[in-house]
């Protein structure tokens, strides 16, 4: 019989208990406990996540799944978790240890800094990258991989430890002291050496070895760092089976490498990229399994369970069933746990659709139609081609006005009238702000007590006039702050948002949403993204009132927030039945639609979100001409409708932007402001090495952490910024939006920010 497997399993719960499990820990820790107090927050919180595992290693051994892995669980970040696993924790967290080490290097503590958070390749998860230094040494320090293995064992489950591979863990980190980290590798392969003797040693026969690089643009180092590692931990595994997973696009001109690297399987991604299936089919040695990703691990629509079934029975003509895995792309961590949740989607739509565990058993569903077992699986597939042609026909997918206004896109919609030295002259006159003027990204902290008010508006627990009251409180409450610390451009506080993606979603024709289709971003931080199923208009002003009211109960300047149309397509499951690019110039025009009307309200400043417009590189190089030429319209076509005394402003958030900069150049905003104080303004040399012309606002305020930075701390990391910049071209924020911070701390790093400010220009 075919085998199944599965990459990993959403590790936040069919109802997020694992965010509400360390969110508890975290902030009954924050007060002094005794050591019995804090010894049963750690039970409590280790329990809960020991029911999460057993619910998850259930489920997939209940709908067939051969290889289920463990050490896919995490607290915060796999990655993180590699990290402490191997030792590799700076040397900041010393007076740390336990849960407190762990948290601390991912949100900071006391007046120690967090590392370093950054996108996990092209999709929306955040991973903690590790910091590395010359001659670093590497030595198992955590017990968790080996626990959850006999943990699931116990339950009668024998798992597939994951763990990630060590030329793609050196590749995710980065050097503090500009030492080269594949130099680290032979340190690396002796903590590979340690685990893999305690992984015999308590009966490991399988274990899952991610190298995500390997479908990359990689170096010549690189290659030989993969060449140099691989017979070694063939060694070091002795009786355990090495299986290598690649994932998010095509092995390509790895292709010959990955398969020559030894392992007893080695995984494709052939839903990303299907075109490399008849290249591996012949690269497969004798003896090797080949493991075909066919359910896809990042999106929810339904699987073409046929197509699928004849492309591994292909497969399995040519090697045998016996060298056959079949399995999701990649790990379903970015797919929401559990359809049959959602009782309040229409049938139709929810036919559609595939959640996590509706893919565990399209899996087998595939396994049993390749393997010949027709009888099983015949009306499933039937079925499925049913709803597929259904869907492609369906007349609520498709608008040809949306699509006619696709269609006739010229030059003239992407261009603002100005080049931006003539704007800056224009806006400078209407606008009239000082040097370094400062501002924050958007949203202010979404309260207990706003959450509630929302949640039970609702459920119609409460009216609409209530609610609106309500907000209108927030709203004013938050400028009256805003205005008394001195803040130069306002912003309304976002209470009425429950996210920056889903509030436009809900009210843009195209979209629909789930009840409990959550999935993780970072840490505890889950959200839940909209399903863009057909066409996108907008049927009417979404922002522009509660643009206005903010507007008129201050004198002071109010920023209309929007979130821009890479972002909304990045942060959404987006239909895989036509061109992306299509897809988010239809968002494209919504959003400028909305600009224009915030424009004719008399809002002065218009900021449109683009915090995942690097999220969407594509992953091979070859690719990002065009993507960023379509990215970058889109933009330009959100922004361009307004006069020139309007002033556009975008975010963007964790992105390296020393290979894109010519084309973030190219967006044109009037003002960037981008994250950079957990990178000690590290991110700023891409703007200056580049000669940015526009204005930018270097973020000096982590918001991820919940430690509240000194003012000194602030005035440092601006006067970087000032040594490389001219103080007419910077801004001063917070590194992004404030939604999940308390108020105590916001207020008190604003105050800090603005008084940091004051001190600065009073020396310029």
């Amino acid at each position: 019989m075919l085998k199944t497997a599965s990459l990993g399993f959403p590790r936040i719960g069919a109802n997020r208990e694992l965010k509400k499990a360390v969110e508890s820990y975290w902030k009954k820790t924050q007060s002094a406990l005794s050591a019995t107090e804090l010894n049963s927050c750690v039970a409590d919180l280790q329990e809960a996540a020991a029911d999460i595992r057993r619910k998850n290693w259930e489920e997939q051994r209940a709908n067939g799944i051969h290889f289920i892995p463990s050490n896919d669980f995490s607290f915060y970040d796999h990655i993180l978790d590699a990290q402490t696993l191997f030792g590799a924790t700076p040397d900041r967290f010393t007076k740390f240890s336990g849960l407190d080490l762990y948290f601390a290097m991912a949100r900071g503590a006391d007046e120690v800094t967090a590392m370093e958070m950054t996108k996990w390749f092209d999709t929306n998860y955040h991973y903690i990258v590790a910091e590395f230094k010359k001659n670093q040494q590497f030595k198992i320090s955590s017990s968790k991989i080996f626990d959850e293995f006999l943990e699931a064992k116990k339950l009668g489950i024998e798992t597939r430890p994951v763990i990630i591979g060590p030329v793609s863990f050196l590749l995710l980190g980065k050097s503090i002291d500009g030492s080269n980290k594949l130099d680290l590798l032979e340190n690396l392969l002796a903590a590979y050496s340690q685990l893999f003797k305690k992984l015999n040693e308590i009966g490991v026969k399988d274990v899952q070895i991610d190298e995500p690089f390997l479908v990359t643009d990689l170096s010549a180092e690189a290659i030989q760092a993969y060449l140099k590692a691989y017979p070694q931990l063939k060694q070091q595994a002795g009786e355990i089976k090495l299986h290598l997973a690649t994932y998010f696009d095509s092995l390509s001109e790895n292709a010959a490498l990955a398969f020559d690297l030894g392992t007893e399987s080695v995984h494709v991604d052939l839903v990303r990229a299907p075109s490399q299936f008849e290249e591996v089919l012949n690269l497969v040695k004798s003896g090797q399994t080949l493991s075909l990703g066919v359910i896809d691990g990042r999106n929810i629509w339904i699987n073409n369970l046929e197509k699928s079934a004849e492309l591994v029975k292909k497969a399995s003509d040519k090697l045998g069933r016996g060298r056959l895995i079949v399995g999701p792309s990649c790990s379903l961590i970015h797919t929401p746990v559990d359809l049959d949740s959602e009782t309040q989607l229409d049938s139709e739509l929810r036919s559609w659709l595939a959640f996590a565990t509706q893919k565990l058993a399209e899996l087998a569903i595939v396994a049993q139609a390749a393997d010949g077992e027709d009888f099983k699986v015949k009306a499933e597939i039937s079925a499925n081609k049913t709803i597929l042609k259904a869907r492609k026909i369906s007349r609520r997918i498709h608008n040809e006005l949306v699509k006619k206004r696709v269609a006739e896109i010229d030059e003239s919609l992407m261009n603002r009238k100005s080049n931006f030295t003539e704007r800056k002259k224009i806006q400078a006159a209407y606008i009239d702000l000082p040097l370094l003027p400062t501002t924050t990204i958007g949203s202010f902290p979404q309260t207990k007590e706003v959450r509630k008010f929302r949640a039970d508006f609702k459920a119609e627990k409460i009216s609409a006039a209530d609610y609106e009251k309500f907000v209108q409180e927030e709203t004013t409450r938050t400028i009256r702050f805003q205005e008394e610390i001195g803040l130069d451009v306002l912003v309304h506080g976002e209470f009425e948002r429950n996210d920056m993606v889903e509030y436009f979603g809900e009210q843009l024709a195209g979209f629909v949403f789930t009840k409990n289709g959550w999935v993780q971003s970072y840490g505890s931080r889950c959200v839940k993204p909209p399903v863009i199923f057909g066409d996108i208009s907008r049927p009417k002003a979404m922002t522009v009132e509660w643009a206005k009211y903010a507007q008129s109960q201050t004198k002071k300047i109010m920023k209309g927030m929007l979130t821009g149309p890479i972002t909304i397509l990045q942060w959404s499951f987006v239909r895989d039945d036509q061109p992306r690019k299509n897809t988010a110039l239809q968002i494209a025009f919504a959003i400028r639609d909305e600009v224009c009307d915030l424009e004719a309200a008399g809002i002065k400043i218009i900021q449109i979100d683009e915090a995942a417009l690097r999220e969407g590189l594509p992953i091979r190089k070859n690719k990002w001409n065009e993507y960023l030429k379509w990215a970058v319209e889109a933009f330009r076509i959100s922004a361009s409708g307004v006069e020139d005394r309007t002033q556009i402003h975008t975010h963007m958030c964790y992105s390296e932007f020393n290979d894109i900069i010519g084309e973030i150049a190219k967006m044109d905003a009037d003002v960037i402001s981008i994250e950079t104080s957990r990178s000690q303004m590290e991110l700023l040399n891409s703007f200056v090495n580049f000669k940015y012309p526009n204005e930018i606002g270097p973020g000096v305020y982590d918001i991820h952490s919940p430690r509240v930075p000194a003012k000194d701390e602030m005035k440092n990391l601006l006067q970087k910024a000032l040594d490389v910049l001219k103080p007419e071209q910077i801004w001063v924020n917070p590194d992004c939006g404030l939604k999940t911070r308390d108020w105590p701390e916001t207020k008190a790093a604003l105050t800090a920010m603005v008084d940091a400010t004051k001190e600065l220009r009073k020396t310029l």
